[in-house]
């Protein structure tokens, strides 16, 4: 089976969020399952770099604004997948993330700029740009590839089917009405039955509307998006599609997130060899500045900085969990950037508390890993959550989750209620409302928790006894290619 996986960004060459680390993994893990697996990638810089060993496979010419697009074939950097790079300086050499420039304002081309990749994804898709290589699947990630499957729906004849994957609901890629004409689609499909949306359009709906197959990163989150609390608006849409919509758990790459061979951190370990756990919480502490007592509860988060991920939930909460006797000498390390409110707002809870928390604002992955490794415990209070994946690191390292029941959390960690715990079956903490009191109780009940070793213990063993590799994933990613082929 050929399929080719669609997307803006990938790991270890560009990453802005979860999306990289899974397309980075997925199409691995497909390969090992013996599908014959490509990729589509907008030739970023990081990405032109990254991509060894290219060759031209056809010269496109001038479109969506490119004075010259030409299409490569290479291979990507540690793990030798094939991927095409779309090459069109004009729209993609430039600094800043792959969706905003340096200032932090998106970039005013991005309706062009991402209606190219899905633009010649389908034409891939179809044909013209490799005789040699036609996919079965087109499988396209969230909403900067999801044109493709709006541009392969136009087609009168497509021998590829079209499966799309939100991986978070809320980004959208909606655009000025004004702005359609530069898609190069027909207008019938600017109506509230296609690309319409609230008097604009929406990249994220034509992926909803003319995908084949609609997937998403969790089974909790499939349903979730079906209705008003969730669905950002496109509830309906996704309610219309009915059975086309499923869910399929993220999984974690066990090469680049294993304690046992970890390069970044201070010491390597694994459920029955533990003692480097304690070695890592100790450098941890010396290198962000924290109190040196490995008795402490060190919490910890890895995350954007923005209310989808409840940071402000937990900055509320923060006073009574450093201030509470029942929880006295709770220590928290912080990393991540995003809403500049919240930013200042946790350095100054870091100035108010020194040597109880720390926060580096901004994105290190070497960091983000001895953050994981060294923690007791990491906190995901998000208020959604399609899958979430440092919940899944952090049963992976013996760093029990705090979460929030919602989405892909809530499928992935077992609440420690007093049932689960006499049943050996719990692996973090839940709390359910979205409010501080809330997240307040959980991080209490994690404390106490803490507090009994053994308790502790066997929820680390639990945690890092589940098995949330891609491999099964991958299995019902092929198993859904095979029935949409099958269905066509």
């Amino acid at each position: 089976m050929k399929v080719l996986h669609v997307a803006a960004e990938i790991y270890p060459l560009v990453k802005t969020g979860g999306l990289a680390d899974i397309v980075g993994a997925l199409p691995q893990a497909l390969i090992s399952a013996g599908a014959d697996v490509r990729l589509m990638l907008p030739g970023l810089p990081a990405i032109v770099q990254g991509v060894e060993v290219q060759s031209v496979v056809c010269v496109v010419g001038a479109i969506f604004g490119a004075g010259q697009v030409t299409i490569r074939i290479g291979k990507v950097v540690g793990s030798g997948v094939d991927a095409y790079i779309i090459d069109a300086p004009y729209l993609y050499k430039r600094p800043g993330s792959p969706y905003q420039g340096l200032d932090g304002n998106e970039w005013s081309d991005n309706v062009q700029r991402f209606a190219l990749l899905g633009w010649a994804a389908a034409h891939l898709a179809a044909g013209d740009f490799d005789p040699s290589w036609t996919p079965d699947v087109l499988h396209a990630h969230d909403w900067h590839a999801a044109m493709a499957c709006a541009y392969t729906a136009c087609r009168p004849v497509t021998t590829s089917s079209t499966v799309f994957t939100v991986h978070n609901l809320a980004y959208q890629g909606v655009f000025p009405v004004d702005d359609f004409h530069l898609l190069h689609l027909p207008s019938r499909m600017m109506v509230p039955g296609g690309l319409e949306y609230h008097g604009q359009f929406s990249f994220m709906k034509a992926g909803l509307k003319y995908a084949h197959r609609v997937t998403t990163v969790s089974p909790n989150y499939a349903r979730e998006i079906a209705t008003d609390e969730f669905g950002c608006g496109l509830d309906g849409v996704i309610r219309a599609r009915g059975a086309a919509v499923s869910g399929i758990l993220n999984g974690v790459d066990g090469e680049v997130w294993n304690p046992t061979t970890d390069c970044f951190i201070a010491a390597n370990y694994s459920a029955d060899q533990f003692d480097g756990k304690a070695i890592c919480k100790a450098a941890l502490q010396l290198e962000m500045g924290l109190h040196s007592d490995p008795l402490a509860p060190l919490f910890s988060v890895v995350s954007r900085l923005t209310s989808q991920k409840g940071l402000d939930l937990l900055l509320t909460a923060l006073p009574g969990l450093m201030e509470d006797a029942r929880t006295a000498g709770t220590q928290l390390v912080i990393q991540g950037n995003g809403d500049p409110v919240l930013e200042a707002a946790f350095a100054g809870a870091a100035k108010a508390y020194p040597g109880r928390v720390a926060v580096r604002v901004g994105y290190d992955e070497p960091l983000a890993h001895r953050i994981i490794a060294g923690a007791d415990a990491m906190v995901v209070p998000s208020r959604f959550e399609p899958c979430g994946l440092t919940q899944l690191y952090a049963l992976r390292y013996g760093t029990v989750p705090i979460v929030r029941r919602v989405g892909g959390l809530a499928d992935t960690v077992m609440d420690a209620t007093h049932e689960a715990m006499q049943a050996d079956t719990a692996t973090g903490f839940m709390f359910g409302h979205a409010t501080p009191a809330a997240l307040g109780l959980a991080l209490d009940h994690a404390v106490q928790n803490y507090r009994n070793p053994a308790a502790w213990s066997r929820l680390i063993q639990r945690g890092m006894a589940q098995d949330f590799s891609w491999s099964a994933s991958a299995q019902q990613y092929l198993a859904l290619y095979q029935e949409v082929i099958r269905s066509r």
